[in-house]
Parts: structure tokens; sequence; C-alpha cells
């Protein structure tokens, strides 16, 4: 079992950045992890994600360039620090883990947080 608590949301004027956190318990080892993000009246969508050594790093089209997702193995965390902020990134943003592969696809995430309000104003 792997319990995610994500953090560092909030409201942030259009250009800002913020930084979300994802700390992990339970088993804390050998996992992929992924950002997803639900916009109001939109399905949850992909944002980026990260191999089990941070090696290997996925982004979508969105927010390449904009966002970068990192990994603290040693303190259990993944992070999204998001730059650029759009009106368009509001989103509750959720983390996730995948016990197997790294991967873009919602329903091969096995563990989910329960999310964390990014708001971006005009």
């Amino acid at each position: 079992q792997v319990r995610l608590v994500e953090s560092g949301g909030g409201l942030v004027q259009a250009g800002g950045s913020l930084r979300l956190s994802c700390a992990t318990s339970g088993r804390t080892f050998g996992y992929n992890a992924g950002w997803f993000r639900q916009a109001p009246g939109k399905e949850r969508e992909f944002v980026a994600a990260i191999s089990r050594s941070g090696g290997s790093t996925y982004y979508a089209d969105s927010v390449k360039g904009r966002f970068t997702i990192s990994r603290d193995n040693a303190k259990n965390t993944v992070y999204l620090q998001m730059g650029s902020l759009k009106p368009e990134d509001t989103a509750v943003y959720y983390c996730a883990v995948d016990l197997e592969k790294t991967t873009t696809l919602e329903y091969e995430y096995d563990y989910w947080g329960q999310g964390t309000q990014v708001t971006v104003s005009s």
C-alpha cells in the first residue's frame, strides 16, 4: 500500500511559478510517479511522469518547457515545478504512483493522492 499526499497548490498570477510536492509513505521504494490534472468540466489529463531513478521524464505537450518533474528518493517525495503559468493551467493536480512502469496512461497508475488546487489568475 502506498499513501500519497500532495501540497504546494494555491493562487498565483499568470506568469508566476509554483512547486507541488507529493510525499509518499508505505511501500516507498521502486515506484514510478506521475502528475495529472483535472480542470472544471474536463477529464483528468496527464501532465508529467518520472521513472524510478529519475533518469527518464515525460511531459504533456501543453507543459513541456514550463514544468519540470523531479524526485528525491531519500525524502520519498516527487515534485512538480511549474513556471510561466497560464490561466489554462488552473486545475486540481493529482500525484499518482505506478509500481511497474513509467507511463502516461491514467488507468495504469496504482495509487493516487487527494489532489491540490492550483488557480492561475489572468
